[in-house]
C-alpha cells in the first residue's frame, strides 16, 4: 500500500497538469452522468423486511392508484358531534373544502358511512383524498390548507386542524429541507474555519474543502449510475455530505501538514511531497480501505436503507482518498509554497522566511501540539495510572449503554414548534392506532368473493384491536388490503402484541396465507432482521479490520489491541446517547423531547460509521510511531514523537469532524439529532481519551510487545513506514 501511495503521489507531482485535468474530467463526466440518468430511489417495499416486506411487495406489485389521504381534526373541549355548532363547524368545513376543487371521497361523520368519531362524541375527523396524482398532491394542497384555516379562524371555540400525506409532505418536507440547508450551510464556514486556524493560511485552508466538495459530487453522480443495480433510500446524500465532508478534509489535512512539516525541515518541494506521499498518503490508503470495509459491513444486513448508506458512503470515501493521493500531490507541486499564503491586514503574504511558521492557535509549533505534549509526559510517567484512569472513565460512559432500548419514535421524530405534528399526535391519542394501523394483504383470483367477516370478527374479538376496518380492493380484483386498527401508541408493547396476535392467531384461523404489514409490523419486522444480521455485520467489520491492520503494522499486539480501543470509544459513544436521548439528561439544553428509546436504526449505523470513521486517527498516528520504531528510536521515543508530531492533525481533523457532525444534532428529526450527536461525542472521546492517553500509555506499558508477530506470520509483506531514500540535503531557504 505504501508502494502504491508514493508511486501515485510521485506521478501526480510530476505530472500535475495531467492529474489536474484527469481529475476535473473525472468530477464533471461523473456529475454529467449522474445527471443524464438520475438516481434511483428504493421502491416502497425494499426498506422493508420479512412478512413486511412480502406485504409491500405484494401491495407495490398490484398497481393500487396512490391517493394522498387527508383528515381534519375536529375537536371540542365541551360541545358533542350532536351539538348545533358542532354541526355547522362540520357543515362550513365540508363546503369549503369542496370550494377548493381538490378533493373527493369526503366523509364527516353526519354520512351514511360516518368518519371517526370518539367514543365521547367530542372529536372526529373529516376525511377526504386529494384528486389528481399523489405524487403532487403536496404541490397542490395549500388552497385546502388555507381553506381549514379559515374555518378555524371562523370557529375558534372548536379546534380544526389538517394533517394527511399531502399537508405532511409539505409542511415537515419543507421544514427537513431547510434544516438540512442550514446544517450544510452551517458545517462549511466551520470546517474553513478550522482549517484556517490549522494552517494559518487561506490557500491551505480552501483547498481541503475544495477537494472534499469535488468528492461529494463526483461520488453523488456515481451514485445515480449504481442506484440502477442498487436502489438508495432518498436520505443517502445527506450521509454522504456528512462522511465526505469529514473525512475529504481529514485527508487533505494528513497529507498537507507532512509535507509543510517536511518543508519546514529544509527539504525541497519535491522531496516533502514524496515524503508526504510514502507516509501520510500509504496511512490515507490503509485508513480509507479501512473505512471501505467497515462500510461494506452494511451490505450484509439486508435492509435497503443499510446497504444504499453502504453504496454511498463507499463511493464518497473511495472518491475522497483517490483524489487525496493524486489531486492533492498535484496541486502541492503547483502550488509550492504559495499554498502558505496568508491574509493580514487585508493583503496577502507568502511566506519564504528560511522555514515554515506553524501558526500556534491550536498549540502548534514545529508541527508538534504544546498542549498534548503536556498531556503526554505524565502519560508515559505514569502509565499504568493512565491506563486504569482512562478506561475506567471509558467504561462509566458506556455503562449506561447497558440498558440502551431501541424503537421508532413516530411522529415524535419530529422535534421543536410544528403545528402539524402536534394535530398528528392529538388524533393519535384521539384514535389510538388510527394513523398508523396494522395492514392485511390478501392475494386472490378474486378478492371480491373472498369473505371477510371472519377476520373481523375474530380481530375485534380480541380486544386488542378495533375500528377503523377499511378495505382497498386492486383494479384488477386480485389484492385487497384490509386496514384494522390496533390499541397502543403504535410502538409500545400493547401495540406489538396486538401484531403477534394478529399474526399468530387471527390471520391462521380466518386467512391463511395473507401477509401484515403496517407501521408497528415493519418496525418489528426491522428489529428481527436486525438482530439476525448484528453478528455477522460486527463480526466481518472486526475480522477484515483486523486483517487489515495486522498485515499493514505486522503486529498482531498493534491488530488485536487497535479493536478493542475502538470498541471502548464506540460503547462510550453509546452510553452518552442513552443518558442524553434515552434518559433525558439535556433536554433542555438541546431543545428536544425524549421518546425514552434511541431510534432503531443507529446503533448500527453508529457501530459501522465509527469503526471505521475512528481509524483514521490510529492508522495516522501508529504509522508515525512506527516510522519513527524503524529509524531506530525504542519503542517509548517513538511513541512520544508519534502522538507529539500528529498532534496538531488529530486535534484540528476530529474538531472538524465534531464541528460536522454537531451541526446536525440541530436539525429537527430527533433521529438526526442522536445520529449527529453521537458521532460528535464518539470522535471528540476517541480523539483525546483514547489516542492521546490511552494508546500511548498502553503502548509504554507493551513497550517491544507492541511489534509482536508470531513465526508463522513471517510471511506478511515487509512495508516500510518511512522513506526508503537517505535523509535529503537542507535548502537554505524555501523558494
Amino acid at each position: 500500500m505504501k508502494n502504491l501511495a508514493a508511486r501515485a503521489g510521485g506521478w501526480s507531482a510530476r505530472h500535475r497538469w495531467w492529474a489536474l485535468a484527469i481529475w476535473i474530467a473525472f468530477v464533471a463526466g461523473s456529475v454529467f452522468i449522474g445527471r443524464a440518468v438520475d438516481t434511483v430511489d428504493m421502491k416502497s417495499y425494499e426498506d422493508e423486511n420479512g412478512d413486511s416486506r412480502q406485504a409491500e411487495q405484494i401491495i407495490y406489485d398490484a398497481h393500487f392508484p396512490e391517493v394522498a389521504s387527508e383528515m381534519v381534526l375536529v375537536q371540542s373541549g365541551t360541545r358533542t358531534v350532536d351539538d348545533p355548532a358542532f354541526r355547522q363547524t362540520v357543515t362550513d368545513l365540508t363546503t369549503a373544502l369542496q370550494g377548493t376543487g381538490q378533493v373527493e371521497h369526503l366523509r364527516t361523520p353526519y354520512d351514511k358511512k360516518p368518519s371517526p368519531i370518539t367514543p365521547d362524541k367530542r372529536t372526529t375527523l373529516v376525511t377526504f383524498d386529494m384528486k389528481g396524482k399523489a405524487d403532487t398532491a403536496a404541490d397542490r394542497v395549500q388552497p385546502v390548507l388555507d381553506a381549514v384555516a379559515r374555518v378555524q379562524k371562523a370557529h375558534s371555540d372548536i379546534r380544526v386542524e389538517e394533517a394527511g400525506s399531502a399537508s405532511g409532505d409539505k409542511l415537515i418536507g419543507e421544514a427537513i429541507d431547510q434544516d438540512f440547508v442550514r446544517a450544510e450551510q452551517l458545517s462549511l464556514p466551520l470546517t474553513l474555519g478550522i482549517l484556517l486556524a490549522a494552517f494559518g493560511a487561506l490557500l491551505a485552508a480552501l483547498i481541503p474543502v475544495a477537494l472534499a466538495m469535488t468528492a461529494i459530487f463526483s461520488a453523488t453522480g456515481l451514485l445515480a449510475l449504481t442506484s440502477h443495480l442498487l436502489h438508495v433510500d432518498s436520505a443517502t446524500s445527506n450521509v454522504m455530505l456528512l462522511i465526505g465532508l469529514a473525512v475529504g478534509v481529514d485527508y487533505s489535512l494528513f497529507y498537507i501538514m507532512r509535507e509543510r512539516e517536511e518543508r519546514a525541515k529544509g527539504r525541497s518541494k519535491q522531496r516533502s511531497i514524496e515524503i508526504a506521499a510514502a507516509t501520510s498518503g500509504r496511512a490515507i490508503l490503509i485508513s480509507g480501505v479501512t473505512v471501505i470495509v467497515a462500510m461494506a459491513g452494511m451490505f450484509f444486513t439486508g435492509n435497503g436503507v443499510f446497504m444504499g448508506f453502504a453504496e454511498g458512503t463507499i463511493l464518497v470515501v473511495l472518491t475522497a482518498m483517490i483524489g487525496s493521493l493524486t489531486v492533492l500531490p498535484a496541486l502541492l507541486s503547483l502550488l509550492g509554497d504559495k499554498i502558505n499564503a496568508r491574509v493580514i491586514h487585508g493583503t496577502v503574504r507568502v511566506i519564504t522566511r528560511g522555514r515554515v511558521t506553524w501558526p500556534r492557535i491550536l498549540g502548534v509549533r514545529g508541527g508538534e501540539g504544546r498542549i498534548w505534549g503536556a498531556v503526554l509526559k505524565p502519560v508515559l510517567r505514569y502509565p499504568v495510572v493512565a491506563v486504569v484512569v482512562a478506561t475506567g472513565l471509558l467504561l462509566a460512559l458506556a455503562f449506561p449503554a447497558l440498558s440502551l432500548k431501541t424503537g421508532d419514535p413516530g411522529i415524535d421524530d419530529l422535534q421543536g414548534n410544528y403545528a402539524i405534528a402536534d394535530t398528528f399526535r392529538r388524533i393519535d391519542t384521539a384514535f389510538p392506532g388510527g394513523t398508523g394501523p396494522a395492514v392485511v394483504v390478501i392475494k386472490a383470483p378474486d378478492v371480491t368473493k373472498v369473505d371477510l367477516e371472519p377476520l373481523k370478527k375474530a380481530a375485534f374479538a380480541t380486544g386488542e384491536m378495533n375500528e377503523p376496518f377499511n378495505v382497498t380492493i386492486n383494479p384488477d380484483k386480485t389484492v385487497a388490503t384490509i386496514d384494522i386498527g390496533i390499541k397502543g401508541s403504535g410502538i409500545d408493547e400493547t401495540s406489538k402484541h396486538a401484531i403477534h396476535t394478529l399474526r399468530e392467531q387471527v390471520i391462521p384461523q380466518t386467512l391463511p396465507g395473507a401477509h401484515v404489514t403496517g407501521q408497528t409490523a415493519g418496525s418489528m419486522d426491522f428489529n428481527e432482521q436486525l438482530n439476525k444480521s448484528l453478528p455477522l455485520v460486527f463480526g466481518f467489520v472486526l475480522l477484515l479490520a483486523f486483517l487489515l491492520l495486522l498485515a499493514s503494522f505486522r503486529s498482531l499486539v498493534v491488530a488485536i489491541k487497535a479493536i478493542v480501543l475502538n470498541l471502548l470509544s464506540v460503547a462510550a459513544a453509546y452510553g452518552v446517547l442513552v443518558l442524553i436521548f434515552q434518559k433525558g439528561y439535556g433536554e433542555s439544553l438541546l431543545g428536544f423531547t425524549s421518546t425514552g428509546t434511541i431510534i432503531e436504526w443507529l446503533p448500527l449505523f453508529l457501530f459501522v460509521i465509527l469503526f471505521g470513521l475512528s481509524m483514521d486517527y490510529h492508522v495516522f498516528i501508529l504509522s508515525r510511531i512506527r516510522e519513527a520504531y524503524d529509524k531506530g528510536m525504542s519503542t517509548e521515543d517513538a511513541v512520544s514523537h508519534g502522538i507529539r508530531s500528529t498532534a496538531a492533525v488529530v486535534t484540528s481533523a476530529a474538531l472538524i469532524m465534531v464541528a460536522v457532525f454537531a451541526t446536525f444534532a440541530t436539525l429537527s428529526l430527533l433521529s438526526f439529532m442522536q445520529m449527529g450527536l453521537g458521532l460528535a461525542a464518539a470522535i471528540l472521546i476517541d480523539a483525546t481519551i483514547v489516542r492521546a492517553v490511552l494508546l500511548p500509555a498502553t503502548m509504554k506499558l507493551l513497550g517491544d510487545w507492541n511489534w509482536y508477530l508470531p513465526r508463522w506470520l513471517g510471511w506478511l509483506p515487509q512495508l516500510n513506514h518511512g522513506s526508503d531514500e537517505p535523509e535529503p540535503e537542507r535548502v537554505p531557504a524555501l523558494v
